[in-house]
């Protein structure tokens, strides 16, 4: 049976973003069955997790892109040893800052996203993929690309993937994992710091970390070669070891 290799999405622009790198992926490595897994809609935050291990594949390898990738760490923890291994991509283990965690998004930006969301979802979403695309080499074109492909406006669930970046702490969940773990992050993410990489590290100094140069928090869209090739990779060693 082909490797499977499972991508979830990052929050509030559906799919459509990681499409470049599930086909870059395929054309580097054939052999390899790639499929996104979208997020949850449910309104209720509290039951993505257990969706998404009712949906996604057991024996499979799980790479997420930023919120997407919290919450593949909590798959993979729940899981344990019937997850093959673990890539996080621009994701932090604590989207927001906290006081033993200070490499993350500040408190009151978070929250005045939070807010202005909650009033103004189709332009806040819309300026979202501003802030995703900031720090790309070239960002209106990326903005443009995600805004062109967005998935139709769903407020309850969006707003339960916001509360879930706000609350998910990925540290337990990545010590507790056993398998083996790649954390890709973007030298120019204006939503994850790029300290966070050392952070992580630091903190967790078996797994591997990789921060891109000139890389935006799009990194899956804007670089998908580069991104595909780190993962395939790090399957590869998996599978030596």
């Amino acid at each position: 049976m082909r490797d499977q290799l499972i991508l979830l999405p990052g929050w509030g622009l559906g799919s459509a973003p990681l499409e470049p790198l599930r086909d870059a992926l395929l054309e580097q490595a054939p052999h390899l069955n790639v499929q996104i897994e979208p997020l949850p809609a449910d309104a209720d935050p509290n039951a993505w997790l257990d969706e998404l291990d009712d949906n996604v594949a057991h024996d499979a390898w799980i790479a997420g892109w930023s919120l997407g990738g919290m919450l593949g760490a909590e798959l993979a923890a729940r899981r344990g040893e019937s997850c093959r291994g673990l890539v996080t991509v621009a994701s932090n283990v604590c989207f927001r800052r906290r006081e033993d965690w200070p490499d993350a998004m500040a408190n009151d930006v978070f929250e005045d996203f939070f807010e202005a969301f909650l009033l103004e979802p189709h332009l806040v979403r819309k300026r979202f993929t501003m802030l995703v695309s900031q720090g790309a080499r070239d960002p209106r074109t990326l903005a443009r690309q995600l805004q062109v492909a967005l998935p139709q406006l769903n407020v309850e669930g969006l707003t339960a993937g916001l509360q879930l970046l706000g609350q998910l702490d990925a540290r337990a969940a990545l010590g507790r994992y056993p398998g083996p773990q790649l954390h890709l992050f973007a030298a120019n993410d204006a939503l994850v710091p790029a300290s966070a990489a050392d952070a992580l590290l630091e903190w967790l100094p078996d797994v591997e970390v990789s921060l891109l140069p000139g890389a935006s928090h799009g990194l899956p869209l804007e670089q998908p070669d580069e991104v595909a090739g780190a993962i395939l990779k790090f399957i590869h060693e998996g599978d030596d070891a």
